[in-house]
């Protein structure tokens, strides 16, 4: 079974947070729930609130927009400190990046900066050592690389999924197989080789495949830069078939459930019972689903939230 991280020399505490999701495949579905930067871990307080339980997982995202705005840059360090906490707390750590468009200055609007247009030649061009704009996407990367610096330096684990929903047609990176692989071994080289981060855990996390987006596997880089893959669903696609789908291509690696938006219907994690972690996004969250289907869910014996986490590393 491929249970070792695809990092070289990766920290003892990255191999044991694959490890524990090996461990809970199968058997247990770990709960979580995205933080926006501007609330900080308010949406982990608020489920906490709803259910009495606190999420196993703790999400958050590097951050693009202008200071203050929802996903704002100024937070980048204070929500690095508060993972750092929550780790400390016995929580799994992950982080989503909505990475900046390389042409564009930070910070960005979300539609219009993420959500935009990318020419094919604008493309060819970051994937080009030495051409302006593989030089800006590198110092973009190299922003990313600083939040996550701070935790390899506190030893926090993280499940690093970035350029997610990559088999849709809504972000920059989406819509091209061949450039987003070639991107995402362009980033691990990046990360893992020049900046020596040792303390991720590489998630890829296509979109179910409903309306505009495509099937999963002429997207996937290759198991020897991907330790899991992860699935995002709104609007309640759960079908059995997008799970089957991921877990062929994932060959025996964790697979998980990078973001909901409506959550799964009762009998969903017994029918699938290999989604290791969920994590629910905010707002969503509350306008899609009852507080007692949000307790429902929590409460579920096929769910473990912090309380319920076992011990996973020394």
């Amino acid at each position: 079974m491929p249970n070792t991280c695809v990092t070289p020399d990766a920290t003892q505490a990255a191999q044991a947070l694959l490890d524990l999701l090996h461990r809970v495949t199968g058997r247990t579905t770990l709960s979580g729930m995205h933080n926006q930067p501007v609330h900080g871990s308010a949406w982990t307080e608020r489920v906490t609130r709803i259910t009495g339980l606190a999420p196993a997982v703790w999400g958050q995202e590097i951050g693009f927009s202008a200071p203050g705005t929802l996903d704002g840059t100024d937070r980048r360090e204070a929500n690095a400190d508060e993972a750092i906490a929550r780790a400390r707390d016995g929580a799994v750590i992950t982080y989503t990046w909505h990475a900046v468009c390389p042409p564009d200055d930070e910070p960005v609007p979300f539609r219009g900066g993420i959500i935009r247009d990318l020419s094919t030649g604008e493309f060819d061009a970051i994937l080009e050592p030495g051409s302006p704009l593989h030089t800006r996407w590198c110092a973009q990367v190299d922003a990313a690389a600083a939040v996550l610096r701070r935790l390899a330096d506190a030893d926090v684990p993280v499940l690093w999924r970035p350029y997610h929903e990559m088999n849709g047609d809504w972000f920059w990176w989406c819509g091209r197989p061949d450039h987003l692989k070639a991107l995402w071994r362009q980033l691990f080289d990046r990360l893992v080789h020049h900046h020596g981060l040792r303390n991720l855990v590489w998630v890829w996390s296509p979109n179910a495949a409903y309306d505009s987006a495509g099937p999963f596997a002429p997207y996937y880089p290759g198991h020897d830069v991907v330790d899991v893959l992860a699935m995002d669903t709104y609007g309640g696609h759960y079908e059995r078939e997008h799970y089957d789908a991921l877990r062929a291509l994932a060959d025996g690696r964790p697979i998980g459930l990078g973001e909901i938006g409506d959550l799964p219907p009762a009998g969903v994690l017994a029918d699938q019972p290999d989604w290791t972690w969920f994590m629910a996004w905010p707002d969503v969250l509350t306008d899609r689903n009852t507080d007692a289907a949000i307790r429902a869910l929590w409460t579920d014996p096929r769910v473990t939230t912090l309380d319920t986490l076992p011990t996973w590393r020394s």
